[in-house]
């Protein structure tokens, strides 16, 4: 396998995530946790942390601000994944991931993260354009009051440096960075994808039919959507398509299953694979993430597997 080029990721609104277990959830009692877990979270720290598994070059430029940014932080180079903070005056958000033992369902509680000034995402931009890497990440939702168009701002900056772009949001930032188009890979679920359409697509030729027009329209080389049971769908922009089911796992939980998704994908196209197998690799780290406890994130032995497994499964559409 070849040396991948280095992927940069921005996450503008990380957060330290707090995954437990709790025998059943209970309003206004207090209800006792157990198995916690801390980890460092957020679209692109997610993304970073498996190329780093993977054993790709990465670098996450992360905001960070208050008492969670610094353990975020520390956090971050515990797992020993390459970071620069970028400071902010806001405080890093702290999200929590509880797992109901009685019932199996999952209860995620996501704060809406710090307000961010504009010299704040003015300045990740900046750090951004003065980084190497021939790939660049744009994953996860925008911290309040960074403006819708800041993807498409960051995806002009990184098309003029002549980097590859992978995009994974939703929305109108989705939206914004679609209208500039030439991207590498864009990756909506299809929640994601019917709201940009703005019809419902549970239909596969109707799924299919309008990841063709999105990709034909230049907007994006490669359109993968994510279908959490039913599997992933690709589409290149030469009207090729694939399907692959969903990895034959024990779900334990769904946290950073499509950014695990986005990292093997990328790396394996930044290392110069075949489409093919880099839908393979998306598709098997999607399903190692789902297979692992709380939120924590895809290992590569388990990747490896669930990839050999998926193979003979890979089919054209």
């Amino acid at each position: 396998m070849t040396q991948a080029e280095r992927i940069l990721t921005l996450t503008l609104n990380p957060s330290v995530d707090l995954s437990a277990e709790a025998e059943t959830v209970r309003a206004v009692r207090k209800t006792r946790t157990f198995h916690e877990r801390y980890d460092p979270g957020g679209g692109g720290v997610n993304v970073s942390r498996v190329v780093r598994e993977l054993g790709g070059d990465t670098l996450a430029l992360v905001t960070s601000g208050g008492v969670a940014g610094r353990f975020l932080e520390e956090l971050l180079a515990e797992g020993e994944t390459p970071y620069r903070a970028l400071p902010i005056a806001g405080r890093t958000r702290i999200a929590q991931v509880i797992h109901e033992i009685s019932s199996g369902l999952e209860y995620r509680f996501i704060p809406e993260g710090p307000l961010l000034a504009e010299a704040e995402w003015q300045a990740a931009l900046d750090a951004l354009n003065r980084e190497e890497g021939g790939w660049v990440v744009l994953s996860g939702s925008l911290a309040r009051g960074v403006p819708a168009d800041f993807f498409a701002r960051a995806l002009r900056q990184a098309k003029a440096a002549g980097r590859r772009v992978v995009l994974d949001t939703s929305g109108a930032a989705l939206k914004a960075a679609l209208d500039v188009g030439g991207l590498a890979l864009v990756k909506p679920s299809l929640g994601e994808f019917e709201a940009l359409v703005g019809r419902e697509l549970r239909e596969t030729p109707a799924l299919i039919a309008a990841a063709k027009e999105l990709a034909a329209s230049g907007a994006a080389r490669l359109v993968a959507v994510t279908l959490g049971s039913r599997g992933a769908l690709l589409v290149s922009a030469e009207g090729q398509c694939w399907r692959l089911p969903a990895p034959d796992v024990v779900v334990r939980g769904a946290s950073g299953a499509g950014d695990s998704f986005v990292a093997a994908m990328t790396l394996a196209l930044a290392r110069g694979e075949s489409v093919e197998e880099a839908f393979l690799w998306g598709s098997a780290a999607g399903g190692a993430t789902v297979a692992a406890e709380g939120t924590a994130h895809a290992r590569r032995a388990d990747v490896e597997a669930i990839h050999d497994a998926l193979r003979p499964m890979l089919k054209g559409a």
